[in-house]
Protein backbone atom coordinates (compact mmCIF):
# COMPACT_ATOMS: atom_id res chain seq x y z
CA UNK A 1 0.00 0.00 0.00
CA UNK A 2 1.59 3.15 -1.25
CA UNK A 3 0.90 6.58 1.19
CA UNK A 4 -1.80 8.86 0.59
CA UNK A 5 -0.69 11.74 -1.38
CA UNK A 6 -0.58 15.33 0.96
CA UNK A 7 -3.46 17.82 0.04
CA UNK A 8 -2.11 21.17 -1.61
CA UNK A 9 -2.93 23.88 -3.69
CA UNK A 10 -3.37 22.83 -7.30
CA UNK A 11 -4.16 25.62 -10.00
CA UNK A 12 -5.94 23.40 -13.06
CA UNK A 13 -5.24 25.86 -16.14
CA UNK A 14 -7.85 26.63 -18.81
CA UNK A 15 -10.16 23.24 -18.74
CA UNK A 16 -13.45 22.96 -20.45
CA UNK A 17 -15.70 22.72 -16.96
CA UNK A 18 -18.96 20.88 -16.49
CA UNK A 19 -20.12 22.28 -13.82
CA UNK A 20 -23.02 20.01 -13.14
CA UNK A 21 -24.44 22.80 -11.24
CA UNK A 22 -28.28 23.76 -10.97
CA UNK A 23 -28.28 25.45 -14.67
CA UNK A 24 -25.68 22.93 -16.11
CA UNK A 25 -23.26 25.62 -16.82
CA UNK A 26 -20.17 24.65 -19.22
CA UNK A 27 -17.07 26.94 -19.19
CA UNK A 28 -13.83 27.18 -19.77
CA UNK A 29 -11.75 28.39 -16.95
CA UNK A 30 -9.29 27.94 -14.08
CA UNK A 31 -9.48 26.37 -10.70
CA UNK A 32 -8.08 26.96 -7.82
CA UNK A 33 -8.11 23.72 -5.18
CA UNK A 34 -7.06 25.14 -1.38
CA UNK A 35 -7.10 22.91 1.77
CA UNK A 36 -9.41 20.51 0.24
CA UNK A 37 -11.92 22.58 -1.46
CA UNK A 38 -12.45 24.65 -4.48
CA UNK A 39 -11.33 27.92 -3.42
CA UNK A 40 -11.72 29.87 -7.34
CA UNK A 41 -13.46 29.10 -10.60
CA UNK A 42 -12.45 31.54 -12.95
CA UNK A 43 -13.68 34.31 -14.70
CA UNK A 44 -14.39 33.11 -18.29
CA UNK A 45 -12.08 33.03 -20.62
CA UNK A 46 -9.58 34.91 -18.15
CA UNK A 47 -6.76 33.46 -16.46
CA UNK A 48 -6.07 33.07 -12.75
CA UNK A 49 -3.04 34.08 -11.20
CA UNK A 50 -0.91 31.03 -9.94
CA UNK A 51 -0.27 32.02 -5.85
CA UNK A 52 3.61 31.69 -5.25
CA UNK A 53 4.20 27.73 -4.57
CA UNK A 54 0.90 26.56 -6.04
CA UNK A 55 1.94 23.46 -8.46
CA UNK A 56 -0.04 24.22 -11.77
CA UNK A 57 -1.91 21.71 -13.95
CA UNK A 58 -2.44 22.63 -17.83
CA UNK A 59 -5.99 21.01 -18.87
CA UNK A 60 -6.43 23.12 -21.83
CA UNK A 61 -7.04 19.95 -23.96
CA UNK A 62 -9.04 18.28 -20.68
CA UNK A 63 -12.57 18.14 -19.79
CA UNK A 64 -13.14 18.74 -15.88
CA UNK A 65 -16.05 17.15 -14.00
CA UNK A 66 -17.30 16.52 -10.30
CA UNK A 67 -15.77 13.19 -9.29
CA UNK A 68 -17.86 10.64 -10.64
CA UNK A 69 -20.19 8.95 -8.05
CA UNK A 70 -21.48 5.23 -8.29
CA UNK A 71 -24.16 4.85 -5.36
CA UNK A 72 -24.30 0.85 -5.66
CA UNK A 73 -21.69 -1.28 -5.89
CA UNK A 74 -20.27 -4.35 -4.29
CA UNK A 75 -16.16 -4.35 -3.47
CA UNK A 76 -16.50 -8.03 -1.69
CA UNK A 77 -17.19 -9.16 -5.02
CA UNK A 78 -14.17 -7.80 -7.53
CA UNK A 79 -12.52 -10.87 -6.94
CA UNK A 80 -15.50 -13.23 -8.78
CA UNK A 81 -14.70 -11.35 -11.72
CA UNK A 82 -15.91 -13.48 -14.80
CA UNK A 83 -17.15 -16.64 -11.91
CA UNK A 84 -20.83 -16.23 -12.20
CA UNK A 85 -21.50 -15.64 -16.22
CA UNK A 86 -25.02 -16.95 -17.81
CA UNK A 87 -27.68 -16.85 -14.64
CA UNK A 88 -30.70 -14.76 -13.56
CA UNK A 89 -30.87 -13.35 -10.14
CA UNK A 90 -32.15 -15.84 -7.63
CA UNK A 91 -29.80 -18.40 -9.22
CA UNK A 92 -26.75 -16.23 -9.22
CA UNK A 93 -27.02 -15.64 -5.82
CA UNK A 94 -27.88 -18.97 -4.42
CA UNK A 95 -25.73 -20.86 -6.47
CA UNK A 96 -22.44 -18.74 -7.16
CA UNK A 97 -22.36 -15.35 -4.98
CA UNK A 98 -23.35 -16.11 -1.69
CA UNK A 99 -20.93 -19.39 -1.47
CA UNK A 100 -18.34 -17.04 -2.69
CA UNK A 101 -19.04 -15.06 0.12
CA UNK A 102 -18.98 -17.22 2.67
CA UNK A 103 -15.63 -18.65 1.33
CA UNK A 104 -14.16 -15.07 1.87
CA UNK A 105 -11.45 -14.49 4.85
CA UNK A 106 -9.78 -11.27 5.96
CA UNK A 107 -7.31 -11.35 3.67
CA UNK A 108 -9.24 -12.12 0.15
CA UNK A 109 -11.56 -8.90 1.10
CA UNK A 110 -9.57 -6.67 1.41
CA UNK A 111 -7.62 -7.82 -1.58
CA UNK A 112 -10.74 -7.69 -3.77
CA UNK A 113 -11.40 -4.25 -1.89
CA UNK A 114 -8.06 -2.86 -2.93
CA UNK A 115 -9.06 -4.46 -6.69
CA UNK A 116 -12.24 -2.47 -7.24
CA UNK A 117 -11.14 0.38 -5.73
CA UNK A 118 -7.90 0.67 -7.91
CA UNK A 119 -10.45 -0.07 -10.58
CA UNK A 120 -13.09 2.74 -9.65
CA UNK A 121 -10.24 5.50 -9.23
CA UNK A 122 -8.35 4.99 -12.43
CA UNK A 123 -11.64 5.03 -14.69
CA UNK A 124 -12.94 8.37 -12.98
CA UNK A 125 -14.96 7.26 -9.83
CA UNK A 126 -14.31 9.11 -6.64
CA UNK A 127 -17.06 8.11 -3.96
CA UNK A 128 -19.24 5.22 -3.64
CA UNK A 129 -22.03 3.58 -1.99
CA UNK A 130 -20.61 0.18 -1.32
CA UNK A 131 -22.69 -2.98 0.32
CA UNK A 132 -19.76 -5.51 1.99
CA UNK A 133 -20.76 -8.87 3.12
CA UNK A 134 -21.78 -10.16 6.56
CA UNK A 135 -17.83 -10.98 7.86
CA UNK A 136 -14.63 -8.97 7.93
CA UNK A 137 -16.53 -5.66 6.91
CA UNK A 138 -13.22 -3.60 8.62
CA UNK A 139 -11.12 -5.20 6.39
CA UNK A 140 -13.34 -2.92 3.31
CA UNK A 141 -13.32 0.36 4.93
CA UNK A 142 -9.61 0.35 5.80
CA UNK A 143 -8.80 -1.01 1.93
CA UNK A 144 -11.00 2.54 1.59
CA UNK A 145 -9.66 5.00 4.13
CA UNK A 146 -6.00 3.70 2.70
CA UNK A 147 -6.66 4.33 -0.82
CA UNK A 148 -8.63 7.47 -0.82
CA UNK A 149 -11.66 7.24 -2.30
CA UNK A 150 -14.71 8.95 -0.65
CA UNK A 151 -16.55 5.65 0.94
CA UNK A 152 -20.03 5.22 2.18
CA UNK A 153 -21.14 1.67 3.33
CA UNK A 154 -21.18 -1.06 5.72
CA UNK A 155 -21.63 -4.92 6.44
CA UNK A 156 -24.24 -6.56 4.46
CA UNK A 157 -26.92 -8.00 7.36
CA UNK A 158 -28.92 -11.21 6.51
CA UNK A 159 -30.79 -13.50 9.14
CA UNK A 160 -32.56 -15.60 6.93
CA UNK A 161 -32.08 -17.63 3.49
CA UNK A 162 -28.68 -18.75 2.62
CA UNK A 163 -27.21 -20.54 5.37
CA UNK A 164 -23.48 -20.26 5.08
CA UNK A 165 -23.93 -15.91 5.74
CA UNK A 166 -26.93 -16.20 7.86
CA UNK A 167 -26.71 -14.35 11.21
CA UNK A 168 -28.67 -13.98 14.18
CA UNK A 169 -30.51 -10.77 14.33
CA UNK A 170 -29.28 -9.15 17.60
CA UNK A 171 -25.72 -10.05 17.07
CA UNK A 172 -25.43 -8.64 13.60
CA UNK A 173 -27.24 -5.52 14.14
CA UNK A 174 -24.99 -5.24 17.86
CA UNK A 175 -21.88 -5.38 15.52
CA UNK A 176 -23.04 -3.02 13.07
CA UNK A 177 -23.87 -0.46 15.23
CA UNK A 178 -20.27 -0.82 16.48
CA UNK A 179 -18.57 -0.88 13.53
CA UNK A 180 -20.30 2.64 12.39
CA UNK A 181 -19.65 3.79 15.93
CA UNK A 182 -16.04 3.07 14.79
CA UNK A 183 -16.03 4.51 11.24
CA UNK A 184 -18.62 7.35 10.83
CA UNK A 185 -17.09 10.50 9.75
CA UNK A 186 -13.50 9.07 9.62
CA UNK A 187 -10.56 10.93 7.87
CA UNK A 188 -12.93 14.59 7.90
CA UNK A 189 -16.01 12.50 6.95
CA UNK A 190 -14.91 11.03 3.99
CA UNK A 191 -16.01 7.76 5.32
CA UNK A 192 -19.29 7.52 6.18
CA UNK A 193 -21.13 4.11 8.16
CA UNK A 194 -24.18 3.07 5.60
CA UNK A 195 -26.73 0.16 7.31
CA UNK A 196 -26.68 -2.54 4.17
CA UNK A 197 -29.92 -4.98 4.71
CA UNK A 198 -29.44 -7.07 1.73
CA UNK A 199 -32.98 -7.39 0.34
CA UNK A 200 -36.30 -8.06 1.67
CA UNK A 201 -36.09 -12.10 1.15
CA UNK A 202 -32.83 -12.56 3.32
CA UNK A 203 -34.01 -10.07 6.53
CA UNK A 204 -36.71 -10.80 8.70
CA UNK A 205 -39.14 -8.31 9.73
CA UNK A 206 -37.56 -7.51 12.76
CA UNK A 207 -34.26 -6.43 11.56
CA UNK A 208 -35.80 -4.29 9.53
CA UNK A 209 -37.34 -2.86 12.10
CA UNK A 210 -34.37 -2.34 14.15
CA UNK A 211 -32.97 -1.04 10.83
CA UNK A 212 -35.17 1.81 10.57
CA UNK A 213 -34.56 2.77 14.01
CA UNK A 214 -30.97 2.33 13.64
CA UNK A 215 -30.71 4.76 10.87
CA UNK A 216 -33.20 7.05 12.33
CA UNK A 217 -31.20 7.25 15.74
CA UNK A 218 -27.64 7.31 13.98
CA UNK A 219 -28.70 9.06 10.64
CA UNK A 220 -27.08 6.77 8.75
CA UNK A 221 -28.16 5.67 5.17
CA UNK A 222 -29.85 2.68 4.89
CA UNK A 223 -28.61 0.80 1.38
CA UNK A 224 -30.35 -2.21 0.03
CA UNK A 225 -31.65 -3.97 -3.13
CA UNK A 226 -35.57 -3.83 -4.25
CA UNK A 227 -37.50 -4.97 -7.54
CA UNK A 228 -34.51 -6.32 -9.62
CA UNK A 229 -36.28 -9.32 -10.78
CA UNK A 230 -39.34 -10.32 -11.63
CA UNK A 231 -39.31 -13.55 -9.42
CA UNK A 232 -37.65 -12.08 -6.55
CA UNK A 233 -40.63 -9.46 -7.08
CA UNK A 234 -42.99 -12.32 -6.79
CA UNK A 235 -41.69 -13.76 -4.03
CA UNK A 236 -41.45 -10.86 -1.75
CA UNK A 237 -45.32 -10.22 -2.45
CA UNK A 238 -46.02 -14.09 -1.27
CA UNK A 239 -43.67 -13.14 2.36
CA UNK A 240 -44.92 -9.84 3.22
CA UNK A 241 -48.10 -9.68 0.76
CA UNK A 242 -46.83 -6.30 -0.68
CA UNK A 243 -44.40 -4.99 -2.89
CA UNK A 244 -40.61 -4.08 -1.93
CA UNK A 245 -40.74 -0.45 -2.07
CA UNK A 246 -44.73 -0.27 -0.98
CA UNK A 247 -43.59 -2.25 2.11
CA UNK A 248 -40.73 0.01 2.96
CA UNK A 249 -42.53 2.97 3.34
CA UNK A 250 -45.29 0.60 5.34
CA UNK A 251 -42.76 -0.22 8.06
CA UNK A 252 -41.40 3.42 7.98
CA UNK A 253 -38.64 2.69 6.18
CA UNK A 254 -38.92 5.40 3.17
CA UNK A 255 -36.98 8.91 3.81
CA UNK A 256 -34.02 10.68 1.72
CA UNK A 257 -31.73 8.27 3.33
CA UNK A 258 -33.22 5.06 1.79
CA UNK A 259 -31.12 3.96 -1.69
CA UNK A 260 -33.02 1.42 -3.45
CA UNK A 261 -30.76 -0.15 -5.82
CA UNK A 262 -32.33 -1.37 -9.51
CA UNK A 263 -35.90 -0.27 -9.42
CA UNK A 264 -36.84 -2.03 -12.66
CA UNK A 265 -40.09 -3.53 -11.80
CA UNK A 266 -42.01 -0.92 -9.59
CA UNK A 267 -45.59 -0.42 -9.70
CA UNK A 268 -47.11 3.51 -10.02
CA UNK A 269 -47.98 3.30 -6.23
CA UNK A 270 -44.41 2.23 -5.28
CA UNK A 271 -42.72 5.25 -6.95
CA UNK A 272 -45.65 7.83 -6.14
CA UNK A 273 -44.19 6.57 -2.52
CA UNK A 274 -40.29 6.91 -4.21
CA UNK A 275 -41.40 10.76 -4.83
CA UNK A 276 -42.70 11.70 -1.71
CA UNK A 277 -40.39 10.47 0.40
CA UNK A 278 -37.30 11.47 -1.14
CA UNK A 279 -36.11 7.66 -1.34
CA UNK A 280 -33.56 7.43 -4.07
CA UNK A 281 -33.47 4.98 -6.60
CA UNK A 282 -29.80 3.88 -8.13
CA UNK A 283 -29.65 2.90 -11.76
CA UNK A 284 -27.86 -0.60 -12.55
CA UNK A 285 -28.13 -0.76 -16.10
CA UNK A 286 -25.14 -2.65 -17.30
CA UNK A 287 -25.90 -5.33 -14.42
CA UNK A 288 -29.43 -5.22 -15.44
CA UNK A 289 -28.80 -6.21 -18.59
CA UNK A 290 -26.10 -8.94 -17.73
CA UNK A 291 -28.52 -10.46 -14.93
CA UNK A 292 -31.63 -10.26 -17.79
CA UNK A 293 -33.53 -8.09 -15.48
CA UNK A 294 -34.99 -5.46 -17.58
CA UNK A 295 -34.97 -2.33 -18.17
CA UNK A 296 -35.56 0.69 -14.91
CA UNK A 297 -38.25 3.63 -16.57
CA UNK A 298 -35.53 5.87 -15.56
CA UNK A 299 -37.36 8.77 -17.71
CA UNK A 300 -40.64 8.26 -15.82
CA UNK A 301 -38.66 8.11 -12.36
CA UNK A 302 -37.27 11.49 -13.05
CA UNK A 303 -40.36 13.28 -14.36
CA UNK A 304 -42.08 11.81 -11.39
CA UNK A 305 -39.62 14.19 -9.04
CA UNK A 306 -37.47 10.89 -8.07
CA UNK A 307 -33.42 10.88 -7.08
CA UNK A 308 -31.88 8.85 -9.94
CA UNK A 309 -28.35 8.34 -9.09
CA UNK A 310 -26.34 5.09 -10.81
CA UNK A 311 -24.17 2.56 -10.11
CA UNK A 312 -22.18 -0.49 -12.07
CA UNK A 313 -23.33 -2.76 -9.18
CA UNK A 314 -20.82 -5.89 -8.94
CA UNK A 315 -17.83 -6.99 -10.80
CA UNK A 316 -19.77 -10.33 -11.08
CA UNK A 317 -22.91 -9.09 -13.02
CA UNK A 318 -21.32 -6.46 -14.97
CA UNK A 319 -18.29 -7.38 -15.64
CA UNK A 320 -16.94 -4.03 -15.06
CA UNK A 321 -16.76 -0.98 -12.72
CA UNK A 322 -16.27 1.25 -15.18
CA UNK A 323 -18.92 4.71 -14.60
CA UNK A 324 -18.58 5.92 -18.04
CA UNK A 325 -19.43 3.04 -19.52
CA UNK A 326 -22.92 2.81 -17.47
CA UNK A 327 -23.43 6.64 -18.29
CA UNK A 328 -23.62 5.66 -22.23
CA UNK A 329 -26.11 2.44 -21.10
CA UNK A 330 -27.88 5.20 -19.07
CA UNK A 331 -28.28 7.63 -21.36
CA UNK A 332 -28.87 5.41 -24.79
CA UNK A 333 -31.12 2.26 -23.34
CA UNK A 334 -34.49 4.37 -22.43
CA UNK A 335 -34.90 5.94 -25.83
CA UNK A 336 -36.53 3.15 -27.84
CA UNK A 337 -39.24 3.47 -25.08
CA UNK A 338 -39.41 6.86 -23.72
CA UNK A 339 -38.26 8.42 -27.42
CA UNK A 340 -34.54 9.88 -28.59
CA UNK A 341 -35.09 13.12 -26.30
CA UNK A 342 -36.07 11.36 -23.12
CA UNK A 343 -32.73 11.04 -21.55
CA UNK A 344 -30.65 14.30 -22.43
CA UNK A 345 -26.97 13.89 -22.26
CA UNK A 346 -26.86 16.61 -19.68
CA UNK A 347 -29.06 14.36 -16.58
CA UNK A 348 -27.16 10.91 -17.62
CA UNK A 349 -23.76 12.71 -15.88
CA UNK A 350 -26.50 14.33 -13.60
CA UNK A 351 -27.24 10.58 -12.12
CA UNK A 352 -23.19 9.99 -11.88
CA UNK A 353 -22.34 13.07 -10.21
CA UNK A 354 -25.33 15.39 -8.39
CA UNK A 355 -27.65 12.88 -8.14
CA UNK A 356 -25.27 10.78 -6.83
CA UNK A 357 -24.23 12.96 -4.25
CA UNK A 358 -27.94 13.24 -3.40
CA UNK A 359 -28.09 9.07 -2.85
CA UNK A 360 -25.21 9.98 -0.65
CA UNK A 361 -26.42 12.73 1.60
CA UNK A 362 -23.65 14.54 0.57
CA UNK A 363 -25.02 17.20 -2.18
CA UNK A 364 -23.87 20.20 -0.62
CA UNK A 365 -20.36 19.12 -0.04
CA UNK A 366 -19.93 16.79 -3.80
CA UNK A 367 -21.52 16.15 -6.78
CA UNK A 368 -20.94 19.89 -8.91
CA UNK A 369 -18.25 22.10 -9.65
CA UNK A 370 -18.69 24.92 -6.94
CA UNK A 371 -17.06 27.36 -5.10
CA UNK A 372 -16.79 25.99 -1.31
CA UNK A 373 -17.50 22.28 -2.11
CA UNK A 374 -15.15 19.54 -1.21
CA UNK A 375 -12.25 19.14 -4.69
CA UNK A 376 -13.51 15.95 -5.67
CA UNK A 377 -12.40 16.00 -9.51
CA UNK A 378 -12.09 13.90 -12.64
CA UNK A 379 -10.24 15.09 -15.38
CA UNK A 380 -10.83 13.50 -19.09
CA UNK A 381 -8.61 14.18 -22.45
CA UNK A 382 -10.32 15.21 -25.28
CA UNK A 383 -8.13 14.23 -27.86
CA UNK A 384 -8.61 11.19 -28.36
CA UNK A 385 -9.36 10.37 -32.03
CA UNK A 386 -12.73 8.75 -30.68
CA UNK A 387 -13.98 12.25 -29.72
CA UNK A 388 -13.56 13.84 -32.26
CA UNK A 389 -14.92 16.37 -33.69
CA UNK A 390 -16.72 16.91 -29.87
CA UNK A 391 -19.76 17.46 -29.71
CA UNK A 392 -21.64 21.26 -29.40
CA UNK A 393 -22.67 20.20 -26.01
CA UNK A 394 -19.58 18.98 -23.83
CA UNK A 395 -21.62 16.70 -21.72
CA UNK A 396 -22.84 14.80 -25.02
CA UNK A 397 -19.36 14.47 -25.80
CA UNK A 398 -18.32 12.93 -22.42
CA UNK A 399 -21.83 10.92 -21.74
CA UNK A 400 -21.09 9.32 -25.33
CA UNK A 401 -17.68 9.04 -26.25
CA UNK A 402 -15.38 9.49 -23.52
CA UNK A 403 -13.70 6.16 -22.00
CA UNK A 404 -12.35 5.13 -19.15
CA UNK A 405 -9.01 4.97 -20.91
CA UNK A 406 -9.83 9.08 -21.06
CA UNK A 407 -9.11 9.73 -17.38
CA UNK A 408 -5.97 11.03 -16.46
CA UNK A 409 -6.75 12.78 -13.25
CA UNK A 410 -8.66 11.99 -10.46
CA UNK A 411 -8.72 14.22 -6.99
CA UNK A 412 -10.96 13.58 -4.01
CA UNK A 413 -10.89 15.91 -0.93
CA UNK A 414 -8.37 17.93 -2.44
CA UNK A 415 -5.85 14.83 -3.09
CA UNK A 416 -4.43 14.02 -6.63
CA UNK A 417 -4.61 10.14 -6.14
CA UNK A 418 -4.38 9.38 -10.08
CA UNK A 419 -1.86 11.96 -11.74
CA UNK A 420 -1.57 10.95 -15.86
CA UNK A 421 -3.31 8.17 -15.84
CA UNK A 422 -1.00 6.59 -12.85
CA UNK A 423 -2.72 5.61 -9.50
CA UNK A 424 -0.75 7.08 -6.49
CA UNK A 425 -2.33 5.59 -3.73
CA UNK A 426 -2.41 1.76 -4.86
CA UNK A 427 -0.21 -0.26 -6.86
CA UNK A 428 -2.59 -1.59 -9.67
CA UNK A 429 -0.43 -3.81 -11.87
CA UNK A 430 0.54 -5.33 -8.77
CA UNK A 431 -3.28 -6.35 -7.83
CA UNK A 432 -3.67 -7.45 -11.23
CA UNK A 433 -0.76 -10.02 -11.24
CA UNK A 434 -1.86 -11.41 -8.22
CA UNK A 435 -5.64 -11.48 -8.88
CA UNK A 436 -5.59 -15.13 -10.13
CA UNK A 437 -3.63 -16.57 -7.34
CA UNK A 438 -5.87 -14.77 -4.80
CA UNK A 439 -8.53 -15.91 -6.63
CA UNK A 440 -7.56 -19.75 -6.68
CA UNK A 441 -7.17 -19.39 -2.52
CA UNK A 442 -10.73 -18.01 -2.47
CA UNK A 443 -11.84 -21.19 -4.67
CA UNK A 444 -10.27 -23.17 -2.50
CA UNK A 445 -12.69 -22.65 0.08
CA UNK A 446 -15.57 -22.60 -1.83
CA UNK A 447 -17.94 -25.48 -0.30
CA UNK A 448 -17.31 -28.72 -2.61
Amino acid sequence: MNELPARGPLLIRGAQIATMNAARDVLRADLLIEDGRIARIGPRGRSLRAPRGVRVLDAQRHALIPGLIQAHVHLCQVLFRNQADGLELLDWLSERIWPFEAAHDARSLRFSARLGIAELLLSGTTAVLDMATVRHTEEVLRAAEESGIRYAGGKCLMDTGYAGLREETAAALRETEAIGDRWHSKDSDRIRYALCPRFVLSCSEPLWMAVRDLSAKRGWLVHTHASENKNEVREVRRIVGDDNVAWFHRIGLGSPRLALAHCVHLTAREERLMAKSGASAVHCPGANLKLASGFAPVPRLLERGINVALGADGAPCNNTLDALRELRLAATLPLPRFGPRSMPASEALAMATINGARALGQESEIGSIELGKKADLTLIDLTGPHLAPPAPDLHATLVYCARASDVTDVIVDGRHLVRDRKLISLNASALARTAPQELARLQRRLPR
